[in-house]
């Protein structure tokens, strides 16, 4: 039973504490925060996870889907290492694909339509039945700092919950400014209250807090949607799951369909440009540039006679649907115009209008690669807080501040991810190393060892890491080992095994060339064959049927990639001396002779944490780099 003291006044307010004292309390209950939660009361940690809304959690606020390019990478890892994401949309998604198949290994990706609601509702139930994890609504306005270091926090009601450590994912919510057109007001999200005075209390404390802006489509009435105009797009058959602990996927799936803008459409939103916040200046955050608004698009692509758009769906029972890529912040009568000039939505009606938003984030460069502050200890910032976008970027992040806050109540050492074994290891990195002044996003591109950081391996990647927080359980990571062992014999028996000239008949040797074979080929050699693929061995291996999906592909990938892969390893083997050299905390740069004031000044401002950071800063150059590690190796003697 809880029990409260009041405690007096504070910032003007009455205060009333909670006498427990949790080991982490998580602020916010969107992806990020969900992740963290999760994370740290599984690990054992008691946690409190505080929101503004209770009907909110894991709150789709964008696009109803989860994955895609690079980010179905990282919901393959945060599933590899423990984390919800992955069987969530498992357990709710209504249409799954994998994109770029006909592209390598290395960029194709998952992606899945969710119903909206019950992935909502599936999370939250997952949050109630978790032992070691209370879920209480309330807005946290303030942070209690004591002596440099995070002891709780302050609610809007004034309460004051206690916790050795406290992670921050806010989301869009701080000082969050809705704009429809010239119209603005405060919002979280539509619907939704913004968080006040908490990034005030941030930059107070020395935090550099800047201004981003993203945006969202409007919702449409599907029922006013004359879809046989449109063209169907229908999801893999069978759908390949995204979680390694999802054997199939049950429920019934849907089409997408796709339309497209128009120059009728262009006209009618240049017409409106004078009322846009975007274009009038009313807006002063940053935008994604990656995911512009269609006004955006409009401007900055003249020559573009059309622009595609899915319209897809937000669940199995609600007409409610999602035009992808048409996001805008134009007014009311221009959305309705725009949206009904296009071909199959001339009748369209507008349930929920787009709108932009702008929020505060705080600079990444001020937290450490465990997501720990530089400047408060304890606290960990995890999300759009950072200065990324996404739900798979954000709750990325999340599962990461919720082991490493974990982690610190019991006494260990943080889990730090490298970028040659994760792509969240990739995005952390770039994070704190180069911060962002825009909304990131993460893509395969960002990655150079890619073709080691497949969503098919990542369970081989990280399922020892996740065992070893305490995230993966005992049955889980009992089949990802009988996996491993089956592929390691798997890649065995193909080097072994071996074809016989006299063993093969007239049509399977002219269907793979294999007329004129002098010597014995082994089941190995043929599948290097680009043009062979593990299915074809159906007709060569009386085995075959046995081996499981994802044993079989894996050993193609090995043995079709293996000299590209032994390259890569080759790079990350001689790259890792130098992300293993650490960086003294108190490393008086202004001292160290050779380096000029540029150098200086940014090695002061980043405080990178191994050597392997310093040399990603923007300007650094390798001879400052030389001298930093002399100069380390002269403490190292003296």
């Amino acid at each position: 039973m809880e029990q409260f003291r009041r405690t007096g006044r504070t910032r003007g307010k009455n205060v009333i504490t909670n006498e427990r004292q949790y080991d982490v309390i998580v602020v916010g209950a969107g992806h990020a925060g969900c992740e963290a939660a999760l994370a740290a009361a599984r690990m054992g940690c008691s946690a409190l996870l505080l929101t503004i809304n209770l009907d909110a959690v894991a709150l789709m606020s964008c696009n109803p889907a989860i994955g895609g390019l690079a980010k179905g990478h990282l919901v393959r890892e945060i599933d590899a290492l423990g984390g919800e994401m992955g069987k969530n949309i498992d357990a709710t998604g209504i249409q799954f694909r994998i994109l770029n198949t006909r592209k390598g290994p290395a960029v194709r990706a998952s992606r899945a339509q969710a119903d909206k609601q019950l992935y909502r509702l599936r999370m939250k139930t997952v949050l109630e039945r978790q032992p070691n994890l209370d879920l209480k609504q309330g807005e946290v306005t303030a942070l209690v700092v004591e002596e440099g270091r995070v002891t709780g926090v302050d609610t809007r009601v004034g309460l004051r919950f206690s916790g050795r450590t406290v992670i921050i994912t806010t989301g869009t919510f701080m000082r969050g400014l809705i704009h429809v057109g010239l119209t603005n007001y405060p919002g979280g999200r539509a619907g939704d209250l913004p968080s006040i005075g908490l990034s005030d209390q941030l930059r107070d404390l020395g935090f550099r807090v800047g201004r981003l802006k993203t945006g969202t489509p409007a919702r449409l009435d599907g029922s006013s949607i004359d879809f046989s105009r449109l063209e169907p797009q229908y999801g893999d058959d069978p759908p390949i799951p995204f979680s390694f602990s999802t054997e199939r996927i049950e429920q019934p799936q849907v089409p997408c369909h796709i339309a497209y803008t128009n120059e009728r459409s262009h006209d009618i939103i240049r017409s409106g440009l004078d009322r846009s916040p975007l274009y009038s200046g009313v807006i002063e955050g940053v935008g994604p540039r990656y995911c512009p608004s269609i006004e955006d698009k409009v401007v900055r692509f003249p020559e573009k006679s059309r622009h595609q758009t899915f319209i897809e769906p937000e669940g199995r029972d609600t007409v409610e649907v999602y035009p992808s890529g048409l996001s805008t912040s134009l007014p009311v009568d221009v959305q309705i115009a725009f949206y009904r000039s296009i071909v199959g939505l001339e009748r369209v009606e507008i349930m929920r209008p787009a709108y932009a938003i702008e929020y505060d984030y705080v600079d990444p460069i001020q937290i450490r690669a465990s997501l720990e502050s530089k400047l408060i200890a304890n606290l960990y910032h995890a999300g759009q807080i950072n200065g990324t976008s996404g739900y798979e970027e954000a709750a990325a992040q999340g599962l990461m501040a919720g082991i490493n806050g974990a982690l610190r109540v019991q006494g260990k050492e943080p889990l730090v991810l490298r970028r040659d074994e994760a792509y969240i290891g990739v995005m952390i990195d770039d994070l704190i190393t180069l911060g962002t002044a825009e909304p990131y996003r993460m893509f395969t591109s960002r990655a150079e060892y890619r073709l080691l950081l497949r969503e098919d391996n990542a369970d081989l990647r990280l399922r020892e890491h996740g065992h070893r927080v305490g995230l993966v359980p005992e049955e889980e990571y009992g089949r990802f080992l009988e996996k491993r062992e089956r592929l390691r014999s798997e890649l065995d028996r193909l080097k072994s095994s071996k074809i016989l000239p006299s063993e093969l008949d007239e049509v399977v040797a002219e269907k793979y060339q294999l007329h004129g074979l002098q010597n014995a080929v082994t089941f190995e050699e043929l599948l290097r064959r680009p043009e062979v693929t593990y299915d074809d061995l159906a007709e060569l291996d009386p085995t075959y049927g046995e081996i499981p999906r994802g044993v079989r592909e894996q050993a193609e990938i090995q043995v079709k990639y293996r000299g590209y892969i032994e390259r890569q390893q080759v790079e990350v083997e001689r790259s890792r001396k130098m992300e293993g050299t650490a960086l003294p905390a108190d490393l008086e740069y202004a001292s160290i002779s050779g380096l000029t004031g540029e150098v200086r000044e940014k090695l002061l401002k980043h405080r990178p944490e191994t050597l392997g950071q310093a040399s990603r800063i923007p300007g650094m150059t390798p001879a400052a780099i030389t001298i930093i590690s002399l100069t380390l190796k002269g403490r190292e003697r003296s």
